[in-house]
């Protein structure tokens, strides 16, 4: 197996009992992490110079609809409503499952580039398993750590069509998809179910969907976003714990509209929850959830969600929540007549959550999230040269507080470089051909769809 060495950089290895090393190394040995420490004293095929660089885990985006990639930034100045309107109801329904597979290719392409080394593909569009299979090609072909959430298509139903909130998550595919090519939980590409939840199914069929991913071992994941008298049902969650469906292998996003007796319910059944700061600040009307739930003890991570509304760029979301974070503190302070305080959520907390909290959603905490010698060797070197980010005095605050992805030196995805020297490893011809097959999917999807831009 190859060794490589990361000679003295700052490493900041979110594991609370090695801490932060200055002038620090890491070794990986094949896919693991060897040996963290000072000066150490190993042979390797390759020694990588990290002065000047920070070393840190590579960071894990808990929710994107990746096969939107292509659509980015097309909805950014949208009215409430546009986007289920334009995209779930029109132009979703024009993607074929190459669509599915470029969009995804090239969405995870740039998560790597800034920095991903882990995501959640929330892949909501799918309406047959040819579909599926090419998100997963996607997947594969960038070289990314990834859980497939596999999801369904939510078109507007035409008259006579059963409307999508009655129609259960479709098991052929799943029995399809894990028993066949994602049978195997120790893949880099391991299959979730991203299904409906109590807000926009049935009862019926929100306990099918549950039963569904705990029959076939997997997480499930669900959006919930509504505000109360918006919901398929007020509020189904007393008949999944009921059914002991609730559990840490249930994900749910947004959760902005929740009560704060629904949030706690959801939380003392050890529920994760995955806010998507950047995007809520601009399309919801509540505000993220992370202060209420972190305040409640709750595990936390960070996504991206939709790159048509948001950049796909997780220093951005992290640097998001912690200024909202800050931000809801103050407010709540003056409400109360007081003064600005001690800021109550630090950099690393934020951080934590953009690691191992991400970690913990998928259930992979035990593989990636840290620099734990054992673990996976997933991690990222950020060049802290650039006039922008130099000079560094406390490495976590600079990530959270001052990074973006052009800092991305490189990348390392079960120890194989997916990014080296500010460039990705793959085939740059390749990547430019993908990137015109792109722009030719789009072009067409928003000519079917009758659209013309700017969209509005």
């Amino acid at each position: 197996m190859k060794r490589t060495l990361f000679r003295n950089g700052w490493v900041v290895t979110m594991d609370d009992t090695i801490g932060d090393i200055e002038n620090g190394d890491v070794l990986i040995e094949g896919d693991r992490i060897a040996a963290v420490g000072r000066a150490l004293e190993a042979q390797a095929d390759e020694v990588v110079d990290a002065s000047g660089m920070i070393v840190m885990p590579g960071l894990v985006n808990a929710h994107m609809h990746t096969w939107q990639a292509g659509l980015r930034g097309i909805g950014a100045q949208w009215p409430a409503g546009a986007y289920h309107r334009h995209v779930h109801a029109n132009m979703a329904t024009r993607y074929t499952a190459e669509d599915t597979y470029i969009g995804n290719l090239v969405g995870a392409l740039n998560q790597i580039d800034n920095g991903v080394t882990t995501l959640f593909d929330w892949c909501h569009i799918l309406r047959d398993l040819a579909m599926a299979e090419r998100a997963v090609d996607a997947l594969e072909e960038s070289g990314i750590r990834a859980v497939f959430g596999h999801g369904t298509a939510k078109p507007l139903p035409k008259p006579g069509e059963t409307h999508h909130s009655q129609i259960p998550h479709p098991r052929e595919r799943v029995e399809a998809l894990r028993r066949g090519r994602l049978a195997s939980d120790d893949r880099l590409v391991t299959l979730a179910l991203a299904i409906l939840g109590p807000e926009i199914s049935t009862a019926e069929v929100c306990l099918a969907d549950y039963r569904l991913a705990r029959e076939f071992g997997l997480v499930s994941t669900c959006h919930v976003s509504y505000p109360s008298g918006q919901r398929v049902q007020e509020n189904g969650w007393p008949a999944l714990a009921t059914a002991g469906l609730l559990g840490p292998d249930h994900n749910i996003c947004h959760g902005n509209a929740l009560s704060d007796e629904d949030l706690a319910f959801i939380l003392d059944h050890g529920v994760t929850l995955t806010p998507t700061v950047m995007l809520e600040l601009q399309a919801k009307a509540d505000p993220p959830l992370t202060v209420r739930a972190r305040d409640r003890g709750a595990v936390l991570s960070l996504g991206i969600d939709t790159e048509p509304l948001c950049a796909g760029d997780m220093f951005a979301e992290m640097r998001a929540a912690w200024m909202h974070c800050r931000h809801y503190e103050n407010v709540a302070r003056a409400a109360r007549g007081e003064p600005a305080g001690p800021i109550a959520v630090s950099a690393r907390e934020v951080l934590r959550w953009a690691t191992m909290g991400g970690a913990k959603v998928m259930r992979l905490d035990h593989r990636i999230g840290s620099l734990t010698v054992g673990k996976k060797a997933d991690l990222v070197l950020l060049d802290t040269s650039d006039l922008d980010l130099f000079p560094v005095f406390d490495p976590v605050v600079t990530i959270v507080g001052y990074a973006c992805g052009h800092h991305v030196d490189s990348v390392y995805i079960d120890g194989i470089a997916r990014k080296r020297r500010g460039k990705l490893t793959f085939p740059q011809d390749v990547l430019r051909a993908k990137k015109q097959a792109l722009i030719g999917s789009v072009q067409r999807i928003i000519a079917d769809a009758g659209l013309s831009l700017p969209i509005v």
